[in-house]
């Protein structure tokens, strides 16, 4: 099998994983959500058109986010976002320039638009309860394994791009050079 072979079948494998791993934030963002509320709107919705306008610009947002995320995943880093399937490659291309957590953070924001869609304050509360695994999840175990698995590059990775409140330029890794002696070419 030639090499260029092998990479279409890990990209092939690494887009199913990825479909199949999206059943998270599609649960998340919208199971959760619709049992919590069953998309009824306050009759009126607090702030009227306005709110929901911006709540409807969170949702599409954040599904977009989600969508080109997974396909950084699985192109980029020939892996899933799921613990089972990981990355081969650390993902830092797109949205993931600006971000670490552009998935977490577009599933925060459609639940909140849907909280402004639909004028349902129980979303937001849902929201803030929901911050807290994920947290912890990224803290205590996502970041360690990250850094045990990519070690310098994903320090540097870190290093430039925050954690949740996104950057305003993209971060432009610098390109990777040898250290030592073989670095100057002697």
């Amino acid at each position: 099998m030639t090499a260029s072979a092998a990479s279409a079948r890990e990209r092939r494998r690494a887009a199913i994983g990825t479909a199949v791993f999206a059943v998270a934030p599609a649960t998340a963002a919208g199971v959760v959500p619709w049992l919590l509320t069953r998309w009824e709107a306050a009759a009126p919705v607090p702030g009227g058109v306005p709110v929901q306008v911006t709540g409807a610009l969170l949702i599409g947002g954040g599904a977009a986010v989600i969508a080109n995320s997974f396909v950084h995943f699985a192109v980029e880093g020939l892996g899933t976002p799921a613990p089972f399937a990981p990355p081969k490659q650390l993902v830092v291309g797109g949205l993931y320039r600006y971000v670490r957590n552009p998935m977490y953070v577009s599933i925060a924001a459609a639940v909140a638009g849907q909280g402004l869609l639909l004028g349902q304050p129980k979303l937001f509360a849902a929201l803030v309860i929901g911050a807290v695994p994920v947290v912890a999840f990224v803290r205590l175990y996502e970041e360690p394994t990250l850094a045990r698995k990519f070690g310098a590059e994903y320090e540097e990775y870190r290093r430039n791009v925050p954690r949740w409140l996104p950057r305003l330029a993209p971060w432009r890794p610098e390109p990777w050079r040898p250290e030592g002696p073989e670095a100057s070419g002697r």
